[in-house]
């Protein structure tokens, strides 16, 4: 199995230290000599060797580099409302593995939840550990909105915009047809106004129905990420 690891500055040399290092040294227990692959989150990712250890880092001499195969053509975006828990974690995990390039955090009518800067912190560092799960060498970066007009206005340059709603009684756009980049818009437990979902239209998005079921959101999210990844030609 590939022994992967992320390093925000990648030289000739590179650095694993916190994390990174702990898990290297003691968890998979790498000696000198021994082979792994760094990514900075830019696209590409490192072979390299262990060169030297110390007390609260590793050095590793760079042997090459390549562009991942393991990165999407397409460039979808995800905003999801906050959601309670844990749950918004699940949500840019499973994003980030399906394929990912962003995923926005937003504050909406409904949204029993709250966001801070540790919680922020802590979702990109979920994205970065799903990458390094699933092979990615991007990682999907994670912002939160605390308005959801600001959401919207992220948006502005997708070709596909889709607003999933549990109100709407049929779909505005064929999911099935869609190319180019998409943006999806997910509620949170407490789903949308109807003036949000006006305004969602005034912004360039269709209303979609995922369904005659009512999903959790955190379903919801994950489901059509999926499916849009699958009509755009990603997981196949």
């Amino acid at each position: 199995m590939e022994r992967r690891f992320f390093v925000e500055k990648i030289g000739q040399q590179a650095i694993l230290a916190g994390d990174e290092f702990s898990h290297a040294k003691n968890v998979l227990r790498l000696g000198v000599g021994d082979e792994l692959v760094l990514f900075d989150g830019g696209g590409k990712e490192y072979t390299a060797v262990v060169a030297a250890i110390g007390k609260r880092e590793m050095v590793c001499s760079v042997l090459g580099e390549k562009i991942s195969d393991k990165e999407p053509k397409t460039q979808v975006r995800l905003l999801i409302g906050a959601l309670k828990g844990d749950k918004t974690e699940l949500v840019v995990q499973k994003a980030t593995e399906l394929g990912a390039s962003s995923v926005g955090v937003f504050s909406s009518r409904y949204c029993a939840a709250y966001m801070n800067e540790n919680k922020l912190a802590r979702l990109q560092k979920v994205a970065v550990e799903a990458a390094k799960q699933c092979g990615r060498a991007s990682v999907p970066q994670v912002e939160y909105f605390e308005s959801f007009a600001k959401a919207l206005a992220s948006c502005a340059d997708y070709q596909n915009k889709l607003f999933a709603c549990e109100f709407a009684q049929k779909s505005e756009a064929d999911l099935a047809a869609i190319a180019g980049s998409t943006a999806l818009i997910v509620g949170s437990e407490g789903g949308f106004t109807r003036e949000e979902a006006e305004e969602a239209r005034a912004a360039g998005f269709a209303l979609l129905t995922l369904g005659r079921r009512i999903l959790r959101a955190e379903t919801a999210a994950v489901a059509l990420t999926a499916v849009a990844m699958f009509a755009l030609g990603e997981l196949r």
